[in-house]
């Protein structure tokens, strides 16, 4: 809104409006503002949820503190929803259509996490909403986004000289580790099915969604675990949407050129101070809790952001938190379901499942595992910006 208003004041010449034409002014502004929406009014949701009796309720596992945390606010992840949506919609573009596809991302799946919160909280349903249920919105989400992404006429990859690679430049992505990266879904299909490509894409993006959305949701286990994990990996596709949508950068590392794709970077910003700020109340010991109002959310937007700028192949490296906290789950569950037919009794790879219940099991503490999966994401999105150059 902002954005808007400024640039009509800058066709006025009016004095200062022209900063709001800087993408890096205005991503600047958005990562503050969000950091002062979750600190300041992160207190007074404490508060309000702690007023309605809007806390955890745990099952016990047999983790050290774990009771401790019985009654701790939930549903945290409204303050990161505002913290994200409310900096986007004062200092981005609006007519932009990545931003929007984004800004729909958030909403939809924050409501998913919502029903499913406020069902396990209020109505004191511990299942809270259907697994299928669940699903079932993360497969129309990636539905919608796939469709948007494939026929959306402002959606376009450019080569260098501002000429589209073809016609179908939509279903063109990157691939790491490769010197000419640019892969196309067409390649999947032989020719005469080329009109059909747009069914595997639509797939991939709904695999995906549900995949990182899911382990976000995982991951939310220990106090600042997943918010300091999203945080770094939104800072990351900050970068990687500002190169990708910069004919210079993108000239010079020779990667897509995206237009429009550097808007994104308003987003991602206020996406990072929103997990940052979060932390000032659910780093250890946690005050609140995101609760799948956050942390579904948070995964989705990661999947969103790394399609919208043809990085979803990064994710297994970028996404590594993640995608191991899903995978240790899909292996505990599948080797105790296999062993139980065939000895007749279940036995277990880790001690348990999701790996950071692992890990405290083992007996070290949750402060220090949350710090070292933060450094071992920090060396994943290091090493996912590297391959930018290495192939």
């Amino acid at each position: 809104m902002l954005y808007h208003l400024f640039e009509y004041l800058n066709k006025l010449d009016f004095p200062g409006a022209g900063l709001f034409q800087y993408i890096s002014f205005r991503a600047g502004m958005a990562a503050f503002l969000s950091l002062l929406i979750t600190i300041i009014f992160g207190k007074r949701l404490i508060e309000t949820l702690r007023k309605h009796q809007m806390g955890e309720s745990i099952r016990y596992l047999g983790l050290e503190g774990q009771m401790e945390k019985q009654g701790t606010p939930t549903m945290g992840g409204i303050i990161i929803i505002s913290a994200i949506i409310i900096p986007t919609l004062l200092f981005a573009d609006l007519n932009n259509i990545y931003t929007l596809l984004l800004i729909l991302t958030t909403l939809w799946m924050g409501t998913i996490g919502f029903l499913d919160d406020y069902l396990k909280v209020r109505k004191k349903n511990k299942e809270g909403l259907r697994g299928k249920f669940k699903i079932l919105g993360q497969v129309v989400l990636g539905l919608v986004v796939a469709l948007v992404m494939v026929y959306h006429k402002d959606i376009v990859v450019r080569d260098f000289s501002g000429e589209a690679f073809n016609d179908k430049s939509t279903l063109l992505t990157t691939i790491p580790f490769v010197a000419n990266n640019e892969f196309n879904y067409e390649w999947l299909l032989p020719d005469f099915l080329d009109d059909y490509t747009w069914v595997i894409y639509v797939f991939v993006v709904i695999f995906i969604v549900t995949a990182v959305s899911n382990g976000a949701n995982i991951a939310d286990g220990v106090d600042g675990l997943a918010a300091g994990v999203c945080a770094i990996i939104g800072l990351t596709l900050a970068v990687l949407a500002y190169l990708s949508g910069n004919a210079i950068f993108s000239d010079y590392l020779n990667i897509m050129f995206i237009p429009n794709s550097g808007e994104l970077v308003i987003f991602c910003t206020a996406f990072v101070g929103a997990c940052i700020g979060f932390l000032w109340y659910n780093a250890y010991p946690a005050q609140i809790f995101m609760g799948d109002t956050g942390s579904l959310s948070l995964g989705g937007i990661i999947a969103v952001l790394a399609f919208v700028i043809r990085k979803e192949f990064l994710i297994p490296i970028l996404c590594g938190i993640l995608v191991m906290e899903n995978i240790s789950v899909i292996l505990q569950v599948s080797f105790f379901k296999y062993t139980r037919k065939k000895y007749g009794e279940g036995r277990r790879i880790f001690l348990m499942s999701p790996l950071h219940h692992h890990y405290q099991k083992k007996g070290i503490h949750e402060a220090k595992i949350v710090g070292r999966f933060w450094i071992v994401g920090i060396l994943l999105a290091i090493f996912t910006l590297a391959t930018l150059k290495i192939r």
